[in-house]
Order: C-alpha cells, then structure tokens, then sequence
C-alpha cells in the first residue's frame, strides 16, 4: 500500500482465514527446509574467509494482520545454521516474511542475537519465481539498526536479498551485507548463499487449527 486511504482505521474486506492460500509467491517457502551447501564469505583480520555452513529454516503461516485498511499474509520464521559436522550454533536468525496482495509487496525481517535488526522490502507479482528485496542504513522505513560496537567497527549500510524459486522444488538465496569496517577504506560484501530441500510441511495458521 502506498496511496493511503483517509481512513486509516477500518480493516479490509475480505480477509482471507487461511495465510497458506494467500501468501502470493511466499507460498512455495512454507515449510521446513534444510540446505547442506551454503557458503559464507565472512570478513576476518587478513581478508575475506569462505565457510560453508549447514541451514535449517523454518517458515510456519501466521495469521492474517492488519495495520487498520493495511492487510498482510506472512511467515513467521526461525534459522539455525552450524558448520558441517558440529552442533554450535553458528548463526541464529528470527523475523517474518510478509506479503501485502494491494501493494504486491514483500517485506522480510530479520533480528539476530549479537545486537542487529533490519526490514528489507521489494516487489513481486503474485506469481513471481525470483524477487530482491533491499533495506538501507539510515532508512526511516525499510533500514537497518545495530547495536553500538557493531555499528562502530563493522556498520551495515546495506542488506539485500535476492530469492529464486527452482524448478525442482528448491529454492535459493543470495544474500548481501554490505559492511563500512573500521580501517578499510572499500566496503565489504558479506555474502551468504544455499539451496534449501524441504524435509517438512508447514503448521496451518492458528485460525485454520
């Protein structure tokens, strides 16, 4: 939604029980997937470090919300990542995909547990089997936000995620966190990129239980 309405109180109609029917191109990520090839290139000390991680992600539907006329389908998610052959946790992510049908919106956030938090946006047509989202530091609306060492010694200026939907039933993602690090004067391109198998079904959404 972008030309917003006068009345910014009264909810749309209809709105729809079942967020699995309605999730527009989310709907091919509901579900538990696991991708055993992904690659991290990380910064470290003497340059940039390639680590190949082990990922499993889970995206369950929520419930239908609303922000008064405002209307979202979504996936509330969790991801656990290890490096093959250990159990510590090598990265751990939470946050939501959502889908707005007035707007043809996505919108994905993402909170991580050493202190950062961001809100990447893009657009899509329902049926869409790629799509990129991007969210910029100092934004006021899709931005990013980091505690404060992280946002002295390695800030993010920018994230950016481009999904692809393959045609064996998996999905890729690239993802780009571009980093301003204390002493380099040349940004740096954290990437991060896999193909997730699912290896389970989705829960229904409350409402539909």
């Amino acid at each position: 939604m972008t030309d917003f309405p006068k009345d910014i109180y009264t909810e749309p109609q209809p709105i729809h029980r079942n967020t699995l029917l309605n999730l527009g191109p989310l709907a091919k990520m509901a579900g538990i997937w696991e991708g055993l090839r992904g690659v991290d290139i990380r910064p470290e000390s003497d340059g940039p470090f390639k680590q190949s991680y082990v990922e499993r992600i889970e995206l369950h539907p929520i419930d239908p919300q609303t922000n008064g006329p405002q209307l979202f389908y979504g996936l509330r998610y969790h991801v656990h990542i290890t490096k093959p052959g250990q159990s510590k946790t090598y990265h751990d992510q939470v946050g939501y995909w959502l889908w707005e049908p007035a707007a043809k919106t996505i919108i994905h956030t993402l909170t991580i547990p050493r202190g950062q938090t961001a809100m990447a946006s893009g657009t899509a047509n329902a049926d869409a089997n790629a799509f990129e989202l991007v969210a910029s530091q100092g934004s006021e609306t899709y931005g990013i936000c980091s505690a404060p060492f992280l946002n002295h010694a390695f800030k993010t200026v920018e994230f950016r995620i481009a999904i692809k939907f393959n045609d064996d039933g998996t999905w890729s993602y690239d993802q780009d966190t571009v980093m301003k690090i204390l002493g380099q004067e040349a940004l740096f391109h954290h990437r991060d990129t896999n193909t997730l198998h699912k290896i389970g079904e989705p829960i229904l959404n409350p409402i539909m239980r």
